[in-house]
Parts: C-alpha cells; structure tokens; sequence
C-alpha cells in the first residue's frame, strides 16, 4: 500500500535498492543532488544530470521528458553523504512557472514492483526549480521525506541556497541547462536562461568580452505563499514554512549562502556503558531550532507508534500462539482423561506469559527514553509548540516572523497515557478545523452536559485563534467571527475585548452574509491577481494578510447562497490566504443531507473532549486527542491578547 505523503512528513525506506518515479505534467529536466548531514552541498559530483548521469548509488535520466525513473542504490551511496535530493527543473523556453503546470507527482517504489511512498507537489506558484523530495540517513536508517521547496530564481539559487558560492552555484546551474538536447527553436530561447539559473549571470554576446558577474541577488526560496511568491514583511527574505496545509515547504534558509546552519545539540554521552546516550532539546536535523524541535516531535511520535505497534504485535502473537498450543493439548483425549491436559494449559501459559513480559520490558525502556526525551522537549518548545502552562509564554512577544508550526493539542496511547506528545500541524493551514461540538462524536461527549459541551468547543476555538494571533507578526493574521445567534459570546469575550477582532461578531442572516462576502470577494480578488502574475496590483481595500473565520452555530443564519459561499471558501480559501475554523455540530447541518458531505470530509476534526478518533500514517493507532486549554483561572490568553493589541497599536502609521 502506497503511503501518500504532505510535506513535511517522511516514511522509512526499508530496502536499499529503490527507483524513484517521477511524472510531470510538463516536461522537466530531472536532477539527483547528494548533500551532508546539514543539507550542504561540497566538492565535486553533487549532481547528477544528463551530462554526468552516474554518481555512487545513484543514476539519473538523460533527457527532458514528463516521466522519469531513478535508479537508486542506497548501499552504495558514499558514508559522507547523508541526504539525497530529487531536484525538479523547468527547462530554458518552456512553461516559466511551476503554478501554471499540473502538479507533479513524485514516488520510491520498488524496482520491481509497486510504490512505497509517493508525495504529489500541490501549492507550487513562481517556482521554476523545485526539491521534491529527498532520501536521507536517520540513526543508521534510510527514510524518505516530502520537501516540496521551490525556488523562483531557478536551479542557481537552489544551488546557492546548499552552499555552493553564488558564482560555481550560477555555472554549474548554466551547464546542466546545457546539456539538455536542443530543439528546433531553442536558439531562440537561450536569453531567457539566466532568469531559470537564477539571474545570477548577467547574459553574453559573442561580440564583446566577457562582463564580470554582477553581485547575485540574495537566493529567496518560494514556500507556496499566495501572494507573489516573495518574501512576507521582516522575513529577511526567508521562507516562511507554512504547509496539514501548511505548507511543507523548507523553512527559513539562510539569506546569506555561505553562512553555515546553526549547529544542532548532540546527545548527551550515556552515564554507563548500554545505556541510551541523554536526550537534549533540538537533537534533530533542520536549518533552525525551530525546525529541528519540530522534526524531533515527529520523530517522537513516530517512535511511539512503532514500539507500541511492535509490543502489540508480540502481545498478538503470544495469545495466537497460546490458542494453539492450548487447541492442540486438547484435541488429544488422552490429555483430557489423563490429566495431562491441566499441566499442558500452564505450560502454554506460562509461554504466553514469558513472551509477554519480553516484550513488556523492550516497550517499558523505549518509553522511558522517550519520557526522558519528552521532559527536555517541552520545556525548550517556542510559545507556537508550547503548552499554554509552559512558562515560555511568560515573556513571549509578538514575533517578526510567522511560525512554521502550531500546536493543536495533544496526543497519546493507552499503553502509557500520560507521555502526551504534542499535535503540530503546519501553518498556513492546508485544511480547516472543525471543532465537533455535537455528543454523538465520542464517549465522553455522551456523557456531558450539551450547554458545557458547546461552551467548551468554543473556548476551545477562542484558545486556537489566541495562539495564531500571538504566534504571527501583528499585521499578518486578521480574525473574524460569525456568531449569527450570539450564543457564543461568553466565550468570545475576551477577543472582542482586546480590540484584535477585524471587526465585531457578524450576528443575524446580515451579518452572516456580510462577512462571507467580504471574504468570497477577497478570495476572487487574490485569485485573480495571482493568475495575472500580478498581486502587488490588488485594491488598496483587500487586507493581505492572512485571515481565519470561526464559524460558530452553523448553520444557524445560514441560506442556501450563505451555505454555498462557505464551501468555496472550504475549498478555495486555504491557497489564497483564508483559513476556516468551524464550531458545529453535524447532525443540527443534517436538513442539507448529502450536500455538505464534502465540507465536513475537507476540515480536520478536533473534539473538545477527549476522543480516540485520529490515525497516524505509519501503523494506523488511534490516537486520543486531547485539547490543550489554559490553566483553569490562568490569564495567559488576556496576556497573550494585549501583547498583541499593544504590538498592533505600535505598528500602526
């Protein structure tokens, strides 16, 4: 079965010899490029290309094509290189952005037989050169990971961006476009090669001397943001990880080429010989602290699903093993008559039970290491990740950049409930949230009371919307709310007493329809000008920052027309910037019938109680979703909102 991933998310790899299968909706030159454990290009053989197909462990397609297939030996790629890149190039006189092709899809499979991961590469714009996924060394194992990170600069600037020097990135990037077979009329494109390298060489005559190569631009990574593919206000040119979307794109590489990656925390040497080495917060690959603490929570929960699947696998076996031992015994008469059938019975147990307490004892110390893990994690968590009692929230101001992650809440297994590893979801968000406020959802939704139900969903949205106003810069996130019976305004109560609301509850039919048609019309808007190629010409009454809509009570105020606009918005909103967030329960929507069947599959459900109703990728658990809610009479989020209103008012004209 073929695991579909988003970006972000990585699947181990669990054989050397691999192919990789690429199908593109246009043609595209096809590049594998070898790196460090920090993602650094060095030295010669970097890349293959089809002038120079062949490098150790790996051998790329000579040619511009739709579809492509890597060979891909992992036992003989070199110690040195940790990370294996699949890079995605539009080639000198085709298609000049990525945005303007269908997606491609990109997949590790078996040579011989069906895929093991695929990632298709959604959310792309200005790109022209694109690292689609890579195949890279985690504790001794090869895995593959969705990178899905675009360049609008081209291949120099992705080049640039691995640490090659600006100049050697600009001229291996104008020989791989080299190689690639000319056509009839590629004479007539060759101008327009430095824009796909990057602009990073001024282009020649043959009729005068070679000019020096101006100063290169500083390389700006494209991460699926809608608007221009430029970067957002004082992100120092970075890309802004947003990507489930969320964009999955890199988050924030270096401005400048040559500057080295801040260095990771190694592990602790162990206090005796056998023991695991001591954890440390950041232990994990990634461009920032940022980055790898979020890495390192997904390497955590993915280590939890697997020793809890590999104990009750055992514990499966054990019992199925015991049954027929104990079946055997028994089917025999003389084990019946003879008394021998009692002593089989204990012996058959006592099997069962050794197994058991076996793997018992390899689950006890893989969750004390990832206890251990958890009790440095937490409290190295930014204020996005954290928990709202961590103390990081104490002096916690109004960052200059978006975050790349947020947390929803919390996640675990019954084996041990109490190692609660957080629910990072990227932003911007690829899918809304619905908040289930419904007691038909779970068990414990079943058992309390509806009023204290509803009252809790709706806290529970206020606490989300609170985290993303304090998380992103002051002018980058605008709420609205539509309340259209106003029951939810005790709840509400203190965003609209901070003033951080884009405007008051819309309430009533005119309300509700106002405010899906501000927010349908700046969908269109933004649509539009991204199709033209031009966004900086939007209305000076369109807000380009980015929005999110609580919709509380629905489908109370709600017409057939209003129902319509907020499946656009559902499905059309998240690229452009407009991000929903409902609160509702679908049985009171059930007059529409199979009509907003599609609306309720395309959000993320969260409960505000407890609820065992989310699967991870990998073995398929289910997983009981906690929401994380401040502490009972804490006033962190009456702090965290002035913090915000104060940083609003101080960046007002």
């Amino acid at each position: 079965m073929t695991a579909e991933l988003v970006r972000g998310q990585n699947h181990p790899v669990s054989q050397s010899r691999v192919e990789i299968r690429v199908s593109a909706g246009t043609p595209v030159l096809a590049l594998a490029s070898l790196a460090d454990e920090q993602g650094r290009f060095a030295g010669n053989g970097i890349l293959a290309h089809p002038g120079a197909r062949s490098l150790p462990g790996v051998e790329s397609p000579g040619e511009l094509a739709e579809r492509h297939t890597f060979a891909v030996d992992l036992d003989e790629v070199a110690a040195d290189v940790h990370r294996l890149g699949v890079l995605l190039v539009l080639p000198p006189g085709g298609p000049v952005r990525f945005g303007a092709v269908p997606a491609s899809y990109v997949a590790v499979a078996d040579p011989d037989g069906p895929e093991l991961a695929g990632y298709t590469l959604t959310g792309l714009d200005a790109e022209t050169a694109v690292v689609a996924l890579e195949l890279y060394r985690r504790q001794g194992a090869w895995k593959v990971r969705a990178v899905g990170q675009g360049y609008a600069e081209g291949l120099g600037a992705l080049l640039a961006d691995g640490g090659l020097p600006a100049p050697a990135a600009a001229e291996l990037a104008a020989a791989v476009l080299g190689t690639i077979p000319r056509t009839a009329g590629a004479d007539a494109t060759l101008a327009t090669m430095p824009t796909l390298v990057g602009d990073l060489r001024a282009p020649q005559t043959p009729a005068q001397p070679p000019a020096p190569a101006p100063e290169p631009p500083d390389p700006v990574p494209v991460s699926g943001h809608p608007y221009a593919g430029t970067p957002g206000p004082a992100s120092g040119g970075d890309a802004a990880a947003s990507p489930p979307t969320i964009s999955y794109a890199h988050p924030r590489r270096r401005r400048t080429s040559t500057e080295p990656p801040e260095p990771a925390p190694r592990a602790a040497a162990p206090e005796e010989p056998g023991q695991h080495p001591r954890p440390v917060a950041g232990d994990a690959s990634g461009w920032s602290m940022e980055e790898r603490l979020y890495n390192q929570v997904w390497g955590m929960f993915e280590d939890l699903a697997r020793t809890v699947a590999a104990y009750r696998s055992a514990v499966e076996f054990a019992d199925s093993r015991m049954d027929r031992e104990l079946d055997e015994a028994l089917s025999d008469p003389r084990h019946r008559l003879g008394g021998s059938g009692n002593a089989a019975r204990d012996t058959a147990r006592a099997r069962r039970d050794e197994l058991v307490a076996q793997a018992q004892a390899v689950l006890d110390r893989d969750l004390a290491q990832l206890i251990a893990e958890s009790e440095v994690v937490e409290p190295a968590l930014p204020a996005a990740y954290a928990r709202w009692d961590n103390p990081v929230w104490h002096g916690h101001r109004t960052p200059e950049e978006s975050p790349l992650a947020l947390r929803l809440g919390d996640l675990h297994l019954p084996e041990r409930p109490d190692l609660r590893i957080p629910m990072l979801t990227r932003v911007p968000l690829e899918r809304g949230l619905w908040i289930d406020n419904g007691r038909t959802g779970s068990e414990a939704a079943m058992t309390m009371d509806t009023d204290r139900l509803r009252r809790a969903a709706m806290d529970m949205a206020v606490a989300l919307a609170v985290r993303l106003l304090a998380v992103h810069p002051a002018d980058r996130f605008s709420v609205h709310v539509i309340d259209a019976a106003g029951a939810g305004s005790a709840s509400l109560a203190p965003l609209v007493r901070a003033g951080v609301l884009a405007g008051p509850p819309a309430a009533g039919a005119t309300g509700v329809t106002q405010t899906l048609a501000r927010l349908t019309r700046r969908v269109d808007l933004v649509q539009m000008a991204l199709r033209a190629g031009a966004p900086e010409d939007l209305p000076p009454d369109v807000d380009t920052a980015d929005q999110l809509l609580i919709v509380h009570d629905f489908p109370h105020g709600f017409d057939d027309r209003a129902v319509t606009q907020l499946r656009y918005l559902a499905d059309e909103g998240a690229s452009v910037g407009v991000h929903l967030l409902m609160v509702a329960d679908r049985d009171e929507a059930s007059v529409y019938g199979p009509l907003l069947d599609p609306l309720w599959r395309s959000l993320m459900r969260l409960s505000p109680v407890p609820d065992n109703h989310l699967a991870d990728p990998w073995v398929h658990h289910a997983w009981t979703f906690e929401p994380d809610l401040p502490p009972q009479g804490s006033k962190v989020l009456d702090q965290a909102l002035d913090r915000v209103a104060e940083a609003r008012r101080t960046t007002r004209p």
